[in-house]
């Protein structure tokens, strides 16, 4: 069985490997340590866009509203100094160069989606409120993962505030939003569902569950990456199955065990194609 194969394949990584297979609304047909937790990196995005969204349906507020684009941000830990992102970590200078003027908040959300922007998500943690993320997460039925704080928040981060993500969870947030494209659910209306799916669609960084899928394939996915951890998330769409949702979370040792971190990294976006592009052979085969 392809499941066997893919796990046996697993055994031989180092560190952490995370993974949940299954359609939408059903019961998952393969998965490995889905409740692990993982440092999140960059797949918290996903739950920061879904806040916005929900707000921006109940009221408060106003995705096309101009917002002031600066680099300075509340820390999450009580009594601790703002913090500022770092511009050489950050993934798009579209964002950097409005600094000082302002964006509004739904280009904000894209730009943190399609570029994983770090100044794009703390704007927009800014705007909407970690309570706000916690309960996007909540309704979704995540059980585990937590975004406790902006990202480079050290201050936070080092009092042992933090983000975390499972396998399981991811799949249940992502899995949300393509079962509310047709009827409502509780993350947000179908047109909020889908507006969310069409900027997840347009992620720019392919490297890992979009390069084990044909050209072409539709995908909505979230992936995260920082030393050490590489996580890719999304919902496929064939044309010839029904959607799935496939997580892969991978953590191995931050050293690389001596290894150049650049191969260590392509290792694992190569790992999470190659489970991919598994599963793509199996997506007529599974629980419905």
């Amino acid at each position: 069985m392809i499941w066997d194969e893919l796990d046996a394949h697993l055994d031989q990584v180092s560190g952490t490997v995370s993974a949940y297979v299954g359609r939408p609304g059903a019961r998952p047909t393969w998965t490995r340590r889905a409740d692990a937790t993982h440092y999140a990196a960059s797949t918290m995005k996903v739950a920061v866009l879904v806040a916005l969204h929900r707000a921006a349906e109940s009221g408060p507020l106003d995705l096309d509203a101009p917002v002031p684009v600066r680099n300075t941000f509340d820390s999450a830990l009580p009594g601790a100094p703002c913090f500022t992102n770092n511009r050489d970590y950050d993934n798009d200078e579209a964002v950097w160069e409005r600094i000082g003027g302002t964006a509004p908040l739904r280009w904000l959300a894209e730009r943190m989606i399609v570029r994983s922007s770090n100044l794009a998500t703390n704007l927009c943690i800014g705007q909407v409120g970690l309570p706000a993320v916690a309960q996007a997460w909540t309704l979704a039925g995540a059980r585990h993962s937590v975004t406790g704080r902006g990202i480079e928040d050290f201050a936070a981060r080092d009092a042992g505030i933090d983000n975390l993500v499972t396998a399981a969870d991811l799949a249940a947030l992502l899995g949300e939003l393509a079962l509310g494209t047709d009827r409502p659910r509780p993350l947000a209306s179908p047109a909020g569902c889908t507006a969310m799916l069409d900027v997840l669609v347009a992620q720019e960084h392919r490297e890992d569950l979009a390069a084990g899928l044909p050209d072409g394939t539709r995908i909505a996915h979230k992936n995260g990456w920082v030393r050490g951890v590489r996580h890719g998330a999304g919902v496929v769409f064939p044309d010839d199955a029904p959607p799935y949702a496939i997580v892969v979370c991978t953590t191995t040792d931050p050293a690389g065990g001596g290894a150049d971190r650049g191969q260590v990294e392509d290792d694992a976006c190569q790992l999470i194609a190659h489970v991919s592009a598994r599963v793509w052979d199996a997506r007529r085969d599974l629980a419905g």
